[in-house]
């Protein structure tokens, strides 16, 4: 994976810029030692990795914007970093830049249940906000796998989602309002506790930007009172396009499930292995989810479980206890670390229309014999969202490459399907060479030029996003301090 080549001169600066840095923050807060930074030296995508020049862990708004300031006068480019957990890289540093990890702003700062918003630092990790609320009797809706670990910061920057999005929506449709710290140190509020914010669409823009603008440092959010009740069932089929076209179907009728989960053989058997969570031996497996209260509960699920017997599975499942609930989401909880314990993998993220998913599941099939590396499939079914994560020797020459080749493959389909590139997991650099495929030069030009009005010298996160070679000419203006 190509990326820039590093500013000597920035570096050459290294002691200057430390020490500035060591004025504004706690000494505790600016890491420089180069073993010590080598633990910011990639974030969840581990194939690629760089030290920073230096990494920084302000622990307010006002520390951020020191730090900006400062980078911004030093022509230093700055990496945002939550908590790690981006599949595509986004926070993969440069040797010559800064990262700036949110992980010490985590805090509460407001909480409104009479107009069910929260207001918290960006560096709270996702299922904490739940945490705060659930006593009170709400949530936060996205949850994304990482939940537990991920930052809400990390989960505005890529528009995260997660399992219950086909009701709830994303990041987006659950974000309110933040406060962004822009390049050069100024502090800026957009959005706020209402429903709607008048002029621009900033916070549209902001959502899904992937640390390309500002650096959020806190977020107002959207809190929901939590459903009466939910109940899942369990659905097993003898071949992965009747699963597809089961969940095609079921969003035809018009249901509206909280969730469809999709799994296949090869996450059953390693799930199964991992967490026994008592899944069929199937070839493809799907989790459907719905809420409210018993009676909608048991009109729903009559409805979906009447869709699914048109496709004859293997079993049907449908949960009768809190404890069979939890054991039909034990699993696809678990899939992404049992997969992880029997090979090395690539999790992929590209969105199609739903009713392209039987043709994409066989594509995919053909393309695994093609390519001689095996796949396993588990996704959120109901809007599309795709992760196949391909399974390959890390340690075997060219296996690497060879599984990069099939992943872009695999998200050139999802384009040629109707689809895009990312549904939650964002570009950084695993798509950023095929954004071209997706978008003309001009739809790209545009993007970019949002960037030069937020960020005019291209220092936040600046080879990400865009194909270098598009982004060569912006990202090599003069902005370093003498």
């Amino acid at each position: 994976m190509e990326m820039p080549t590093p500013d000597a001169g920035i570096m050459a600066r290294k002691g200057r810029v430390v020490e500035r840095l060591q004025a504004v923050l706690p000494k505790d807060a600016v890491i420089h030692d180069e073993r010590q930074t080598r633990a910011y030296e990639c974030d969840a995508l581990t194939a690629y990795k760089c030290p920073p020049m230096a990494a920084v862990l302000p622990a307010s708004t006002r520390e951020v914007a020191d730090v900006l300031r400062i980078c911004h006068e030093e022509g230093v480019p700055v990496v945002p970093r939550g908590s790690g957990t981006s599949l595509a890289g986004g926070a993969l540093p440069t040797a010559d830049s800064v990262i700036l990890g949110i992980a010490r702003m985590n805090d509460v700062l407001e909480t409104d249940y009479e107009n069910r918003t929260i207001r918290v630092q960006s560096g709270r990790t996702n299922l904490s906000v739940t945490g705060a609320v659930e006593e009170n009797g709400f949530f936060y809706a996205p949850d994304p796998s990482s939940q537990l670990a991920c930052a809400i910061a990390g989960n505005i920057a890529m528009n995260s989602g997660g399992a219950h999005c086909l009701k709830y929506g994303v990041t987006t449709n659950n974000l309110m309002g933040v406060t962004m710290v822009m390049m050069d140190g100024e502090i800026i509020e957009i959005g706020g506790a209402y429903m709607d914010a008048g002029g621009l669409d900033l916070l549209g823009l902001i959502c899904g930007s992937e640390g390309q603008l500002g650096v959020v440092t806190e977020a107002t959010l959207r809190i929901l009172p939590k459903p009466e009740g939910a109940r899942p069932v369990l659905m097993g089929f003898d071949d992965n396009e009747v699963a597809g076209a089961c969940v095609s179907d079921i969003i035809k009728a018009g249901v509206l499930p909280v969730a469809i989960e999709f799994m296949d053989r090869p996450c059953i058997e390693a799930t199964e292995a991992f967490a026994k969570a008592g899944y069929p031996m199937c070839e493809a497996l799907l989790i459907v989810e719905v809420e409210g209260s018993e009676a909608e509960i048991d009109h729903q699920l009559s409805l979906i479980m009447k869709i699914a017997r048109r496709h004859n599975p293997v079993e049907l499942r449908e949960s009768k206890s809190a404890e069979e609930s939890a054991a039909i989401w034990l699993g696809r909880k678990s899939a992404f670390g049992a997969m992880g314990q029997i090979n090395d993998y690539m999790c992929l993220d590209g969105t199609i229309p739903v009713s392209s998913l039987p043709m994409v599941l066989r594509r995919i099939g053909e393309m695994s014999e093609q390519f001689g590396l095996k796949v396993g499939n588990v996704f959120h079914a109901g809007d599309g969202n795709m992760h196949p994560l391909i399974l390959f020797d890390a340690n075997k020459p060219g296996d690497l490459e060879l599984c990069e080749e099939f992943g872009a493959e695999i998200l050139k389909l999802c384009v040629e399907a109707g689809g895009c590139l990312t549904g939650e997991h964002g570009v950084g650099i695993e798509k950023r060479d095929l954004m071209g495929y997706q978008y003309a030069p001009q739809d790209l030009e545009a993007q970019m030029a949002v960037k030069d009005v937020f960020d005019p010298g291209w220092l936040l996160n600046p080879a990400k996003v865009f194909p270098l070679s598009a982004s060569e000419s912006r990202r090599r203006l003069p902005m370093a301090a003498e």
